[in-house]
This record gives C-alpha cells, structure tokens and sequence, in this order.
C-alpha cells in the first residue's frame, strides 16, 4: 500500500495537496478512515482495489474535483452528497451561514435559501437552527434530488425544497432572511478555465457576461419577498464588493456590510429590508 500511495503522490504532482489526495483516494476506495490506511501501509492492494484506484487517481489528474470522485464533501461539519449536478460546497460559502446565525436572534424564523445546490446553506443552518423553518429552491431538478437525498441522510427535517427560478417557487410567503451564493463569475472570466470549474455545472458558475446578472436579480426582487426589516445575504466574488453594495442601496437597502473570508477577501454581503418607517438608506465599510 505504501509503495501504492508513493506512486499515487508522485502522478499527481505537481499539483498542491498531492499526497493528501492520494491518501483520500485510496481510503475511498477501501473505505477506510485515512487515519487507518496510513496505519496499515503494509498491506497489499488486491487487483481489484488497484484498478479501482488507478480509475480515481486518472480522474483527479485530469483535474476533476476530488469530491465529485468520492461522491462526499464535508461542510459546516455535515457530510454532504455532491456530484456533478451542484457545485462543490466551499469554504468561504461558511461564511454566509455565520452571517445568517448572526443576524437573527429569534427562536423561530423563516429562512430561503436560492439556488440550493446540494443544500449546504440550508442544511447547515437548519441544522443550528431547528426550530427555524428553511425553504430551499433551484432551478436544477438534479439538484434538488442532491439536497433532498442530503436532508434524508442527516435527518434534518426543518427545510422544504422547491423547484423554481430563484424567487419563482416561492409563491406569496415572506421571509425574515434570504440568503444565496448564486453564479457570479463574468463568462468570459479567465477563472472559468480552471480544470476543477470545467467539471462543474457552468448554470452555477455563471449567469452573464459580467457575472452581476444573478446578484441583480436577486437585489431587484428580494424585497417583495422578505419582511420589513428582513434581511438579505448574498456571497459574490472578490471583486464585487462594491457593486452589490450599489445595487443594494439603489433599491432602498439599509445596514449593507461586506464580511471577509478567511483569505481576508471580500466575499459575503448583507443588507436589510427597511420598515416603511426607515430614513435614508446607509452603507458601511467591509468589515
């Protein structure tokens, strides 16, 4: 196995994490914990196992995501199904569930999560949140089967999944915060040609030329879905900060702050719908 896993490493180099890839991939192939692999590295690969192995590691060097290939990704501590169909929960899309635990106080609240995915965002939140009501959408069929099949296996049942266009499937109801890590990478973006994104949906990746089209969307119409004084969260990228902050304030918007990412970049907005008795929309800096 030793011998295996120094081989594994060496055809995946140069790329970052090699030999933790490597590891992982052998462990889902076993299915074994990876702390027991490394404490079994003696041991010898059936034939079976190998090509197995050889199968996932050919996968990974052509730079499809390592969760797409063990089917899991691991986030806000749950451990989510993903496949191809949604994109793979990252780090920094934490940040929007901190960002709505923080913003509400109440012990029972009404939450929407757009463009769902796998569901992290509102698994994550129904999970610290149980008696709060989570209504998830997506436009992708496939998708929703990811979020649903995820709901089942970690037993949450305080979130409901809809399919629909953003606020489309959700009919009349209001909300006290609505939340969305939407598509917001320009098409022609340079990003796009990362081999990892190649294997995602690009629906996911991207909604226009610009890559505002869907934050926009969700600005002009989020009012007509949230309460007054209701709360809207949205992730974008690094460069966006300033943008979304206008948008936000041209449509009457109070309270907009930008949150940082654990790489100290600019990545999750919120604002709050005003009471109909609100002054004059203001805007913080990133913090």
């Amino acid at each position: 196995m030793a011998a295996a896993l120094a081989r594994a490493t060496a055809r995946l180099l140069p790329a970052a994490g090699a030999a933790l890839d490597a590891q992982l991939l052998l462990a889902h192939v076993l299915a074994r914990p990876r702390a027991r692999l490394l404490a079994q590295e003696s041991e010898l690969l059936q034939p079976g196992q190998l090509a197995t192995f050889e199968h996932a590691l050919e996968r990974r060097a052509r730079g499809e995501p390592l969760a797409y290939i063990t089917g899991r990704k691991e986030f806000w501590s749950l451990e989510l199904q993903v496949s191809p169909a949604v994109l793979v929960p990252r780090p920094e899309t934490e940040l929007v569930v901190e960002r709505c635990l923080a913003l509400l106080d109440s012990p029972t609240a009404r939450v929407a999560d757009l463009g769902t995915g796998s569901g992290a965002i509102a698994l994550a939140v129904a999970r610290e949140r149980p008696r709060w009501q989570i209504a998830a959408t997506d436009q992708s069929p496939a998708a929703l089967e990811v979020a649903t099949a995820n709901a089942r296996s970690l037993a949450i049942d305080n979130v409901r999944f809809f399919a629909g266009d953003w606020f489309g499937a959700l009919g009349a109801e209001r909300f006290d915060l609505i939340a969305s890590n939407p598509p917001y990478i320009g098409a022609g973006d340079a990003a796009l040609d990362d081999p990892a994104l190649r294997h995602e949906p690009p629906d996911a990746l991207s909604s226009g030329p610009t890559g505002l089209e869907a934050l926009a969307a969700l600005i002009a119409g989020a009012s007509a879905c949230l309460l007054e004084g209701g709360w809207l969260v949205l992730e974008h990228g690094a460069t966006q900060a300033a943008a979304v902050a206008d948008l936000l304030v041209a449509r009457g918007f109070r309270h907009v702050r930008c949150h940082a990412d654990l790489a100290g970049l600019p990545r999750v907005t919120e604002a709050q719908r005003p009471a109909t008795t609100a002054h004059s929309p203001t805007q913080s800096s990133s913090t």
